[in-house]
């Protein structure tokens, strides 16, 4: 089985947005174990919207298209599917409801060009649009399946539930089951090399993909078979030899990927309080705290420390200390943890500076050096990095550095405590 995605929009060819749609596409198709073979975008050209179908259905068993189904001059892509389908276009009544109901919600005033939207295809299968006004569309062309979506990123999203019932209804599918892991504190390459020979002993039916971003490696599994119990089994089999490898950089698997969730449900549980004093990361470890609700629970606040006299008299550290060692030093950083820990009267704590750049590193000191200091009631661990060249880069990972220094400090205190 093959499938096609097309994507509609000029301003897709002049990059002035990014083709998320197929991206999130092929994901959704791949959960259900379809592997998309061909990606095509064109412009708000009828030739070419046309020119584009035909070739896809030459090739393709499903053809997804998305954009250009909108109720202005440049949306091309309804015509182009009623005269390559020899459609008759027809008024659905029950679109135009959907579409009085959602501008009545809103409070807009519906006009002639919204009541457009309802004229749909005669020998298509019209899919309501829950969130929107443009309906999907389906047709039938032999044992061929075509679908078009809006091209509203949320509204193409809430389709594609539709799309994959459809699919799943009409085709016979494989068996697939994923899992993620995911794994901070190591880097692609040395995380390859310690799991090679584990790598090297999969089942030739499970498929392993590293997925690396700034300061984390995830790792996907994916088996395919005919039977659910089985390869459910034999995927948790291979999950629990790569745990005894690398379960040190562990810190969540499938969706429980977001570091302030993780590690504001770690802090909840134990019942301990947060404070946070960041200098070259300028707040952000803050803000992957608070991004979470509930945050209050377990956060107190945190201080900006960016300059030296916030250091010294918000922080309590010593003028000479500064002066001895320098703002980036392991020892600023874990005064800095101190001072505010002290400061909030919490139960732990974090302090992290350092040189984020483009500018201010020395021979000595050079862009990408940072300092983490992690504090847990009485237990404290200091660590000196080097990461990039690239500020933003260095500011993300240093933020996911430092709460993963903090969960695995709060998890060796339980061990302790055993």
């Amino acid at each position: 089985m093959k499938i096609e995605i097309i994507t509609i929009g000029d301003e897709l060819l002049i990059g002035q947005i990014k083709d998320l749609n197929s991206f999130y596409i092929c994901q959704e198709l791949y959960k259900i174990g379809l592997r998309t073979n061909y990606f095509t975008t064109v412009g708000d050209s009828y030739d070419d919207i046309y020119a584009a179908l035909d070739i896809s259905l030459k090739r393709s068993n499903i053809v997804i298209l998305t954009g250009g189904l909108g109720p202005t001059n440049d949306d091309k892509t309804k015509g182009v599917l009623c005269d390559y389908f020899r459609s008759k276009i027809v008024f659905a009544k029950i679109i135009y409801d959907d579409i009085k109901e959602l501008f009545r919600y809103r409070g807009i005033e519906i006009t002639e060009i919204n009541r457009n939207q309802a004229l749909v295809p005669d020998n298509a299968v019209v899919i309501r649009n829950t969130v929107g006004i443009a309906p999907s569309l389906l047709f039938n062309f032999g044992d061929k399946l075509i679908f078009a979506l809006p091209g509203v990123p949320f509204e193409m999203k809430e389709a594609m539930k539709e799309v994959v019932y459809i699919i799943r209804q009409n085709c016979k599918l494989p068996i697939v089951c994923q899992k993620i892991i995911h794994t901070q504190g190591i880097a692609e390459s040395l995380l390859a090399e310690k799991i090679r020979e584990w790598e090297e002993s999969l089942p030739s039916n499970i498929s392993l993909a590293y997925l690396p971003s700034p300061g984390i490696v995830r790792l996907r599994l994916t088996n395919v078979g005919n039977d659910r119990c089985s390869v459910e089994n034999q995927l948790k089999s291979e999950i629990n030899k790569l745990k005894k490898i690398i379960n040190e950089y562990i810190y969540g698997y499938d969706d429980d990927d977001d570091f302030g969730k993780v590690l504001g449900r770690l802090l909840r549980d134990k019942k301990k309080m947060l404070a946070i004093a960041e200098s070259c990361t300028g707040g952000y470890v803050s803000h992957l705290i608070t991004n979470v609700p509930g945050s209050s629970d377990y956060f107190k606040g945190s201080v900006i420390a960016y300059s030296n006299d916030i250091k010294e008299n918000i922080l309590k550290i010593d003028k000479k200390v500064i002066e001895k060692h320098g703002a980036v030093s392991d020892i600023v950083s874990r005064e800095m943890a101190l001072g505010v820990k002290k400061l909030f009267n919490t139960d732990c704590s974090i302090g992290i500076t350092g040189i984020a750049g483009p500018g201010g590193g020395t021979q000595n000191k050079p862009v990408g050096l940072v300092f983490i200091t992690a504090v847990c009631d009485n237990m404290i661990v200091t660590k000196k990095f080097i990461f990039t060249s690239d500020r933003g880069r260095n500011i993300i990972i240093s933020g996911l550095t430092a709460l993963n220094m903090l969960r695995k400090l709060i998890e060796q205190e339980d061990k302790c405590d055993m």
